[in-house]
């Protein structure tokens, strides 16, 4: 955990909306290191954290089941952490069932998904009878620019990254709402404000819409995602708003798991279903 908590953004600013999983990460850090518990004084004084900021932080970390408290304001390392320990640092129960929560939480099926070796990949999903996953009718790899996931990840790139990637994935259309302006597309990526999600509006499968918040939890750009198999405005508003507000949850669940890691395995066989 104290590798997790110096290094899961090495490099990266953290989105604001962020901030607080690497506050819940340094406590964690501390209640970790105390295997007999810590006290919140000690915490404090550890993490130099704000009484409320603390607050905040070991409720998150209660609510993920990563902190046990064991007495009045006493706490030690939770069940999903010690699992994660357990498990070769894989920890993929606590990741399955955090996307499995965001699932129900926002209605529809929900993805992580990662930008390596210049690729699109779907690393994580979580689906189930109410919330089906979107039809690949054509490889999410080739169509970053008509997809919410893909959008999200090129916004994390910089010019030339962007540019690179579109010379190997041209702008095809492939409904009517796909855009296939590269001055329009960037200027969709980088003109939203900070920290909103990203968009597909029909624009990969008629019928169908999605949103995916930018999430960062190594060093390739990730994001968290999900798809409406109904073109209704309104609920892919209020879904997208609770996937924004959850997004943190998520990361936090990824650099606990230790899914960072860099894989060689396609995006098929890297998949990992956590359907009710």
């Amino acid at each position: 955990m104290t590798h997790a908590a110096r290094t899961s953004l090495e490099g990266r600013p953290a989105p604001a909306a962020l901030e607080s999983v690497h506050q819940a990460l340094r406590v964690l850090e501390v209640v970790n290191r105390c295997s007999g518990g810590v006290n919140v004084t000690r915490i404090a004084r550890e993490t130099k954290l704000p009484q409320l900021v603390l607050a905040r932080a070991v409720e998150q970390l209660i609510r993920a089941n990563l902190v046990t408290p064991i007495g009045p304001d006493a706490y030690v390392a939770g069940h999903a952490l010690l699992l994660s320990e357990t498990d070769g640092g894989e920890g993929r129960g606590h990741l399955h069932e955090t996307l499995a929560w965001v699932r129900d939480a926002v209605g529809a099926a929900v993805y992580v998904a990662r930008y390596t070796d210049g690729e699109v990949s779907i690393t994580q999903y979580a689906d189930g009878p109410a919330a089906p996953v979107v039809e690949e009718w054509v490889d999410f790899r080739v169509a970053a620019h008509a997809s919410a996931v893909g959008k999200a990840l090129l916004a994390q790139l910089d010019h030339d990254d962007r540019r690179d990637h579109l010379s190997r994935h041209p702008l095809t259309p492939f409904t009517r709402h796909t855009l296939t302006s590269e001055r329009v597309l960037f200027r969709q990526l980088d003109g939203r404000p900070p920290n909103t999600p990203l968009l597909d509006l029909q624009e990969y499968a008629l019928g169908t819409v999605c949103a995916a918040v930018p999430i960062t939890a190594g060093r390739n750009p990730e994001c968290v995602a999900l798809s409406i198999p109904v073109p209704d405005p309104g609920r892919l508003k209020q879904a997208a708003r609770i996937l924004q507000s959850e997004a943190a949850a998520v990361l936090l669940a990824l650099i606990v798991a230790g899914s960072t890691r860099r894989t060689a395995r396609r995006p098929e066989d890297t998949i990992l279903s956590t359907s009710a």
